[in-house]
């Protein structure tokens, strides 16, 4: 028997409390191991440093056993041999680099907290090609030792699943975050193609949806961006052929150009006023040499009223550019946030107090449009109106 004295006692039986509220929360975010693929470099399938690639696995359980749920990390892109080498040194293109990580959000296994996807396979492929999975370049320069590879990466990653049993898929989506939901969008029928016939399969764009705008200068300098990107990759030969029979490879990484002829059901979640976008689409540094909208792209509380009325704009390009809506089976989430990659944490994902669209929080959304509980085509009214959001703050 445990015995403790009168003052000991003061602080030992509400830490003996404490401890035992902490055990009897669910957790919403928990550690996964990694897999280093180590296989994939004899089919020259590797990160930018030439290391293997590398995802996270949970397995799947109960009725969730024969769905997966296949999530594609972000990061930027690298548009010439000065930024590849520099992600080189670390995690965004070289998995010696790479630390252990945890899921939550669309990937956390509570039920509580994800309700549709809590006990489904969940993988994360780690992002260390910088260019959305797309490159696929033989010769490799001595003088750099750059692998642009993303394209075999990603085959190679999807072919391991298939063999741990994700051949057998009956429910299967694939997601990604930022560049890696521009991914989701460029391989979504590429996916769909690997899955059996008989599954149902579909694909979710979390900030993935980048704009082919106009900068505040009136040029539309993102262009460029992608242009140097596709060359340097060589991507244009693994983008939807749907797009690229039409248009150069670089107007393909635009997904207003690929998603009207895409086969495969598709959720798009972003911000009208994402950060990335308005950072680098509307008001790159290369548009702003005077740095006016410093403050205003850290925090959108700070923006002049003339920098707003420009968003406003931009969130008007935005909404056109996305596709119509005589598709039932597209899916969007369109709100009107100052954030960018909103399913991975849960705190928007699904909590009490998450960004919420007519009541409805992201998580809802995404589950009644896969399961096909519902329509879900939401976009919401004009920044200020949404009092719910978690506008982010940038430092």
């Amino acid at each position: 028997m445990l015995m403790v004295g009168a003052k000991s006692g003061t602080w030992i039986y509400p830490f003996i409390c404490f401890f035992f509220l902490l055990a009897s929360l669910e957790v919403d975010a928990y550690d996964v191991p990694m897999t280093l693929l180590h296989s994939a470099v004899a089919k020259g399938a590797v990160c930018l440093d030439g290391s293997p690639p590398a995802y996270h696995f949970s397995p799947g359980s109960g009725s969730g056993a024969n769905n997966w749920l296949v999530h594609m990390e972000g990061g930027g892109w690298c548009r010439n041999v000065e930024e590849c080498l520099e992600r080189k040194n670390n995690f965004r293109g070289s998995s010696n680099h790479m630390t252990p990580l945890s899921f939550s959000g669309i990937l956390g296994n509570s039920k509580k907290s994800n309700p549709d996807f809590y006990n489904w396979n969940r993988v994360k492929i780690r992002y260390c090609d910088g260019s959305s999975f797309t490159g696929d370049i033989e010769r490799v320069d001595p003088a750099t030792n750059l692998h642009y590879r993303g394209a075999r990466v990603w085959l190679a990653i999807m072919e391991d699943l298939l063999l741990k049993g994700m051949n057998k898929a009956e429910n299967a989506l694939l997601s990604g975050c930022s560049a890696g939901g521009l991914a989701s969008i460029l391989h979504c029928d590429k996916f769909h193609s690997l899955l059996p016939a008989s599954a149902k399969v579909k694909c979710f764009s979390d900030a993935g949806y980048f704009i082919d705008g106009k900068d505040i200068s009136g040029t539309t300098s993102v262009r460029s961006l992608y242009n140097d990107v596709v060359n340097l990759h060589g991507s244009g030969k693994n983008l939807p052929s749907s797009c690229t029979s039409r248009l150069s490879p670089s107007m393909c990484f635009f997904p207003q150009n690929v998603v009207p002829k895409m086969s495969t059901p598709l959720f798009i979640l972003n911000a009208a006023y994402d950060a990335w976008q308005i950072k680098n689409t509307l008001a790159p540094s290369s548009a702003d040499p005077r740095k006016s909208w410093n403050a205003c792209k850290l925090n959108i509380k700070s923006c002049s009223s003339d920098q707003l009325e420009k968003m406003q704009d931009f969130r008007s390009e935005f909404l056109r550019a996305l596709p119509a809506s005589g598709n039932s089976s597209t899916g969007m989430f369109i709100i009107s946030c100052y954030a960018h990659c909103q399913s991975g944490s849960q705190d928007t994902w699904l909590g009490a107090d998450s960004p919420m669209i007519d009541k409805m929080p992201i998580a809802k959304a995404v589950g009644d449009w896969f399961y096909g509980r519902s329509v879900v085509r939401k976009i919401d009214c004009p920044y200020p109106c949404n009092s719910s959001c978690r506008n982010r703050v940038y430092e």
